[in-house]
């Protein structure tokens, strides 16, 4: 086939008694490509250049990235093919290439066609050729690895497991845990409470997720009873006289009811721009009527940039958030280097690269006061118990070592004074005080 926009080709639509269709990104409307309509031996045709259907009416063309779409009539006959092409696109991982290096599970969301596969596929590659991770993917309609039984070269070296039946992915991706031993599962498209569950499941197995949902922000995720649970879930709390009082607030509010499963969520507004959001804070400042802070990445030309701001601001992919210096300047050797130094986990390619102050990618912001920043916005200092939410903030090697100063907890080169003191780190007491107590609460269980 040869066409001047050949490129852009997105879909083409073969509907029986209608003429065949081509759709272009970024073009309005469609452009027919003859003027014959489609018949009953053209599907007939079609369906057999093409790979077998599965139970979510989806096929494939061995050897390739593109994924065949059919529409039955209610006797189960085909009556329409939706043909949408599948390339390996490169440099969607540039606006993330930060991201590779933090063990936190990810979720893209997106609405169809922005790019969710394109991503994950290309995270796979780079995940398992140039960082070296054992990486193995759930395909569960062969969109990521292309079909047949050799993976398509587009995903490198990562692993790939085919889904016999759609309704049994999340049998698939709890297999491909207890029997491959992956560092990396990807995922794409979970859309059941199912398979809602099995991703808790992974995550609590120390297994890092990669995963996409559909949607267009996360206020549609959390709305979503089905994959609530993705962002730790949703409950409906009672508060009592006084706390209602001090937030302002009814009696009856909404919280969150558990970590999240993926602690790290990136709207995919458009291929170029997208919102990051450290889950556990935004969740938080949205069901208490707060506006988060987001990172807002967008590539322009070739060049990534990084930004924070409100989340109400990020609507406009045209706004120009606070710069960042571009992802690309930023050696990853020397974000992890900065991240080791400030005790965290992840990091971040955002604010100056002469600062002093540690990152706050990952929701490891200082202690002390100061303005919102991105996975910190859920503290306020007009808070009165911002104090005490601030205390999670304190890596625990430092506060046990504060511990151990005032003698709260024993070390080897400690006095028996020092050590028969209260033991925070293991909850009992181990003094005199202590054990005289233990004896007491003995001898009224007997009694």
């Amino acid at each position: 086939m040869s066409h001047s926009k050949r490129a852009s080709l997105l879909e083409v639509v073969l509907d029986l008694g209608r003429r065949p269709e081509a759709r272009f990104a970024g073009a309005v409307g469609g452009e027919y490509l003859r003027d014959e309509e489609i018949t009953w031996e053209d599907l007939a045709a079609a369906e057999q250049a093409v790979g077998t259907f599965g139970g979510d009416n989806r096929a494939g063309v061995q050897g390739t990235l593109h994924r065949i779409s059919a529409i039955r009539n209610r006797k189960g006959t085909i009556v329409g093919l939706t043909c949408r092409v599948g390339r390996a696109v490169t440099g969607h991982i540039d606006m993330i290439r930060d991201m590779l290096e933090v063990p936190n599970s990810l979720l893209f969301l997106g609405r169809p066609g922005v790019g969710k596969t394109t991503v994950i596929r290309e995270m796979a590659r780079v995940l398992s050729d140039e960082l070296h991770k054992r990486v193995v993917i759930v395909d569960t309609s062969n969109e990521i690895g292309g079909d047949g039984d050799v993976p398509h070269p587009a995903i490198g070296g990562a692993r790939r497991m085919q889904v016999p039946d759609p309704s049994q992915q999340h049998r698939v991706m709890v297999e491909a845990v207890e029997n491959h031993m992956p560092e990396i599962i990807m995922v794409d498209e979970i859309g059941t409470e199912a398979e809602a569950l099995a991703c808790r499941t992974i995550a609590e197995r120390g297994v890092q997720l990669v995963a996409t949902a559909h949607g267009q922000l996360l206020e549609n995720l959390i709305k979503n009873p089905t994959l609530s649970d993705l962002v730790g879930g949703i409950q409906s709390v009672t508060l009592g006289d006084e706390e209602a009082r001090n937030r302002g607030t009814q009696k009856s509010v909404l919280e969150r009811k558990a970590p999240p499963t993926f602690p790290l969520l990136i709207e995919m507004r458009e291929r170029a721009f997208w919102v990051t959001h450290w889950v556990e804070d935004s969740v938080d400042c949205l069901l208490h009527g707060k506006a988060p802070v987001v990172q807002v990445r967008k590539r322009d030309n070739g060049h990534v940039s990084i930004g924070e701001c409100s989340y109400p601001d990020a609507d406009d992919p045209l706004s120009s958030p606070a710069q960042s210096p571009s992802i690309n300047s930023i050696p990853p050797a020397a974000m992890a280097a900065a991240a080791a130094a400030a005790g965290i986990d992840a990091v971040s390619s955002v604010g100056s690269m002469d600062s002093d102050e540690p990152s706050n990618f990952a929701g490891s912001s200082s202690a002390g006061l100061g303005p919102p920043t991105f996975g910190s916005s859920f503290i306020s200092d007009d808070d009165p118990y911002a104090w005490a939410q601030k205390l999670r903030r304190i890596p625990d090697k430092d506060a046990l070592q504060e511990l151990a100063l005032n003698g709260y907890i024993g070390e080897p080169n400690m006095s028996g004074k020092q050590r028969e003191k209260f033991n925070f780190s293991s909850g009992a007491g181990t003094g005199r005080r202590s054990k005289r107590n233990g004896k007491a609460n003995a001898r009224v269980g007997k009694s």
